[in-house]
């Protein structure tokens, strides 16, 4: 339980992908305009994460040292291929907004890293596990970014649901307040990267008073120093 109680931990916090790796940023910053395309982006990169982690751990032993990246990468790509087709028959307005991101997460140095770096030297059940964990830690920096930016650039919060939900969701759509123009700067990517700036910034302070809390304090030791008096 320990073993998997620190890739959860790696995974969400201490090397998540986004804060940490800094991986996948392309997607991340570009597609993250709203909560439902965050969502959208996340959940798909989860799916693949873990699907590619389970398959590269059942093959790693069958698979040539010398082609295991070339091996790995048509894995991805058949996962990612399936994944876009699902999101194009069952969710047709997310894949239009989505678009060539989508494909992308082909590319995505994180499901390839994981591939190599874990799931091709691990079980099957820790690779699935890892997988998850790291596509949880995305997802939730993908929403948190497309969340602060909706609402700071519109106003709004979970705008376009029915394009990921269905038209049942339409009624989730949260009017925080009216705005007549859209603020252009959360709206577009400088705002993403603005916006990382500071979920990084919160995580390394974050990081610095859990250490100065768990840093013992140095115990300095004082030495009564005895004087003998010479009695005549």
């Amino acid at each position: 339980m320990n073993e998997y109680k620190t890739i959860a931990i790696q995974g969400l916090w201490k090397n998540n992908p986004g804060l940490v790796q800094l991986l996948g940023l392309c997607p991340l910053l570009a597609v993250t305009a709203t909560l439902t395309n965050a969502l959208g982006l996340g959940l798909a990169t989860m799916a693949v994460l873990i699907g590619s982690n389970v398959l590269v751990s059942l093959v790693k032993f069958y698979v040539p040292r010398e082609i295991r990246i070339p091996v790995f990468v048509m894995i991805i790509a058949a996962l990612v291929t399936c994944v876009q087709l699902l999101i194009n028959a069952y969710a047709y307005g997310l894949y239009l907004s989505l678009g060539i991101f989508l494909p992308l997460i082909v590319t995505n140095c994180v499901i390839i890293g994981r591939a190599e770096a874990f799931a091709s030297r691990n079980s099957l059940l820790k690779s699935a596990f890892d997988g998850f964990m790291m596509g949880l830690g995305f997802l939730l920096v993908l929403a948190v970014l497309g969340a602060s930016r909706e609402i700071l650039g519109q106003g709004t919060l979970f705008e376009g649901a029915d394009l990921l939900l269905g038209d049942w969701a339409a009624s989730l759509t949260v009017h925080l307040w009216q705005v007549d123009t859209s603020f252009l700067l959360a709206m577009l990517p400088p705002g993403a990267f603005i916006g990382m700036g500071f979920l990084i910034a919160f995580k390394n302070i974050v990081d610095k008073q859990i250490a100065d809390r768990t840093t013992a304090p140095l115990v300095t030791e004082t030495v009564t120093r005895a004087r003998i008096t010479k009695v005549s």
